[in-house]
């Protein structure tokens, strides 16, 4: 991919992340692949809204080392790895949605819960141990439970998400379905420890819905 049509993809991945609830302020980072050697990826500190592709930076996917004065986000070893596992991988989106998160802070893995998932992510969801963000030891955990699991998906212990795809669409569908099955998931093992009955469930998400709301689509 041309480098500048690289960029515009990130720019535009980002607001649209914003608009659907999965991203908020200058949280989580999104990247795309441009060829063999590098990869595009949002800056550090700034927020999506105010981002122009001009201010997305063109990192090195073997040494890290990125063009011009703009520092790339602090997760860009994340995001390389990732493209390093996998070479059809064309774009990662990392962030800190809601359902999954609180299933990450829980550390639970999320089995296929239904086709459609199997579809989009591929198959199931582990959650890593908790290290800190950007350190070789959380990327070395998350490459490892993306290559175990063979899905689009990884869940990190009370920090976020990984999500990868063919191309920037595959991953924003695939960070989309994560925030929908992490939802089911909780719902799931909340009927499983409070003593409710299957009859209940409707009325459980409703309550759940009215109180924390879904993901939006768009």
């Amino acid at each position: 991919m041309e480098i500048d049509k690289a960029k515009k993809v990130v720019r535009d991945t980002g607001i649209r992340l914003v608009r659907s609830g999965l991203i908020a302020r200058t949280w989580g980072n999104i990247s795309q692949r441009i060829d063999e050697n590098y990869f595009a990826i949002t800056p550090t500190g700034r927020t999506y809204e105010d981002l122009t592709p001009e201010e997305i930076v063109q990192v090195n996917i073997e040494d890290l080392t990125h063009i011009g004065k703009i520092k790339p986000s602090y997760e860009k070893g994340l995001h390389s790895a990732a493209y390093k596992l996998r070479p059809n991988i064309g774009a990662v989106i990392h962030t800190h949605q809601l359902q999954a998160a609180v299933v990450a802070a829980a550390r639970k893995d999320v089995p296929v819960l239904n086709p459609q998932m199997k579809k989009i992510i591929g198959g199931p969801v582990l959650c890593t141990n908790y290290s800190l963000p950007g350190t070789k030891k959380l990327i070395t955990m998350a490459i490892s439970a993306l290559d175990k699991s063979g899905s689009k998906a990884v869940l990190l212990a009370n920090h976020g998400t990984l999500c990868v795809g063919k191309d920037m669409e595959d991953a924003f569908q695939v960070a989309l379905e994560l925030e929908r099955v992490c939802q089911l998931f909780i719902e799931k093992e909340f009927l499983k420890v409070s003593g409710y009955k299957k009859g209940d469930r409707d009325s459980i998400r409703s309550w759940y819905l009215k109180n924390y709301g879904l993901v939006k689509s768009a």
